[in-house]
């Protein structure tokens, strides 16, 4: 249940716990200072981190190397301020699908947690009397998140290209306007979530056979009240097909036929048993048979349409659903939309596909530079014989810190691999629940920016070695007896 919606927000709630978070940190801010070196070249700075997605794992990631004393960091989203991530924008739930207690961004501090920000915002009893965290307020909570803790992030920066240029990451963006901006780097974070390792899918016989008017993804922007009064189908298992079908019945839809390929609705999901310390903290140790055995039966499973979202669907009388029914073929019958199934042919007047996305490094045009380059699950790993998994094998193999890492060793871009890293959802098959997931976070986003902060220190070395030996500060200042 949401905060009752005519409680306001406290202002001064908020002000006061922000000013609490702030005096956490300088308790607990040990060491004092920033410790890498800055770097310039042609007069031109060098970031040592760039961080692209400023979602909740972009966010939580820069939060985690300011922790660490590295701050020459920035942030760079599309979006415009308020629009990253998924919250406001195609996300169509009402609420989290995650338990309200889940923590993560807050990387330990209590005042930070989704929980405080709830309570000072709308009371404590509000927080009792919650069941889950609505989206919109978790799209609050982190705008708050990033204003508190003060995130460099830039916004209207679309990631265009990356290149290795002597030793170092040249970033292109373009605005809205259609202008380039140029930022190096030394390392680079893809925090761009469920899409940043391939591309949406929508079946070629829809892409190919319908009008661009007849159809949408459930990640588009859908405008559900030109569907009012028309016949919708719905092609997916998932929760994000049944929050597009509810959606579109709540916003007056004639029927909304909802179609999978599986004989049952999923009912089991597997996010919850993964929701274990031992799980979310120690899955990248696990060897390779392990890690694809665990996975395989994970992607499997896949999620189930939350109970409450199934209902939401389920008591609108004009809503079927329609299992072992995937279909086959799609075209139009004069205004009529005919899909065709195993169970005959279907009639619509709009479809929406939520059929998820292509996992494939080389869909995405800003990773074209390397995309090549870069190690895949199946060019690592065979599995034991009746194993396979296609949709596993196109994943990236990562390293230890979400790094890339080459398919051929003597590869040129080796070394560019292995300062880009992949905190997105595409890192699952090799490093668990992370960034793109808000269950895993925490222990994702620590395992990132430790692996972040050696590589650079190790980097640098000799550099450290230098500061040391140069370093003549005394603190012992007078051989004298103490003033009396």
């Amino acid at each position: 249940m949401a905060a009752d919606s005519s409680a306001l927000p406290s202002e001064e709630g908020l002000a006061a716990l922000t000013a609490a978070v702030r005096r956490d940190l300088a308790v607990i801010g040990y060491p004092r200072h920033d410790w890498t070196p800055n770097f310039s070249r042609n007069g031109e700075p060098v970031l040592d981190v760039a961080i692209i997605g400023a979602g909740q794992g972009g966010l939580a990631t820069a939060f985690a190397l300011q922790r660490g004393n590295i701050t020459n960091v920035r942030i760079f989203d599309r979006a415009a301020r308020g629009g990253e991530g998924p919250w406001i924008t195609y996300a169509r739930m009402i609420t989290l699908r995650t338990p309200k207690y889940v923590t993560g961004p807050d990387l330990g501090i209590p005042n930070l947690t989704p929980r405080a920000w709830y309570e000072a915002t709308y009371g404590v009893q509000a927080w009792e009397d919650l069941d889950k965290i609505p989206r919109g307020d978790w799209q609050a909570y982190l705008d708050w998140y990033r204003d508190t803790l003060g995130l460099p992030v830039e916004n209207d920066r679309s990631f265009e290209h990356v290149e290795w240029v002597d030793g170092l990451l040249r970033l292109t963006f373009r605005d809205a306007a259609g202008r380039e901006h140029y930022h190096l780097a030394r390392k680079l974070v893809l925090a761009t979530g469920i899409e940043g390792n391939g591309a949406w899918n929508v079946p070629a016989f829809i892409r190919e056979n319908l009008p661009r008017e007849r159809f949408a993804h459930t990640s588009e922007d859908i405008d559900f009240a030109a569907l009012r009064g028309k016949r919708i189908g719905v092609l997916g298992a998932g929760a994000s097909a049944f929050d597009n079908a509810a959606t579109a019945l709540e916003q007056g839809a004639a029927s909304v036929a909802l179609c999978l390929r599986r004989r049952v609705i999923p009912s089991v999901n597997p996010y919850r048993w993964m929701e274990n310390t031992g799980f979310l903290a120690h899955f990248p140790s696990l060897p390779d048979t392990l890690r694809w055995q665990f996975m395989r039966h994970i992607y499997e499973l896949n999620q189930p349409p939350p109970q409450d979202t199934f209902w939401r669907c389920r008591r609108h009388p004009t809503f079927s659903y329609h299992t072992g029914c995937g279909w086959t073929g799609a075209e139009m019958d004069g205004d009529e939309v005919i899909v065709r199934t195993p169970d005959g042919e279907k009639r619509f007047d709009f479809v929406i596909i939520g059929t998820g996305f292509a996992t494939d490094l080389n869909l995405r045009p800003e990773l074209a530079s390397f995309a090549g380059s870069v190690a895949l699950w199946r060019d690592r790993f065979t599995p034991p014989d009746g194993e396979e998994s296609a949709l596993l094998g196109a994943h990236a193999y990562l390293g230890d810190a979400y790094q890339f890492q080459p398919r051929d060793p003597r590869d040129p871009l080796a070394p560019m691999l292995a300062n880009i890293h992949n905190f997105t959802f595409g890192a699952t098959p090799s490093m668990g629940l992370s960034g793109a997931s808000i269950s895993g976070m925490r222990f994702g986003v620590e395992r990132l920016a430790r692996g972040l902060g050696r590589d650079l220190f190790v980097a640098d070395g000799a550099w450290h070695l230098d500061n040391l030996l140069s370093y003549v500060t005394p603190e012992l200042v007078s051989l004298d007896p103490p003033d009396a």
